[in-house]
């Protein structure tokens, strides 16, 4: 597993930020089926995305939906 690697949706740009800034490498969505991630952080938007992630990338789906980027790493860390 790649050190602190994490897939983030696009759209939690102040996500991606926070977690760069605490020493995360942050990857799009996308490429979480190439790499070795810790978690997967979505929007919340789209609940069948979650549901499809957590199947095809067998790591934590962490859905941002109302949660700060502070809640989110503790998320992570907790895994």
């Amino acid at each position: 597993m790649d050190s602190k690697l994490v897939a983030v949706e696009g759209n939690l740009s102040h996500v991606k930020d926070y977690l760069n800034t605490n020493g995360y490498q942050v990857i799009p969505v996308e490429d979480a089926f190439e790499k070795q991630i810790l978690a997967v952080v979505i929007s919340g938007a789209d609940e069948n995305l979650m549901g499809m992630q957590e199947l095809a990338v067998k790591v934590p789906v962490i859905n941002a939906l109302g949660k700060t980027p502070e809640q989110i790493l503790t998320d992570i860390t907790s895994q």
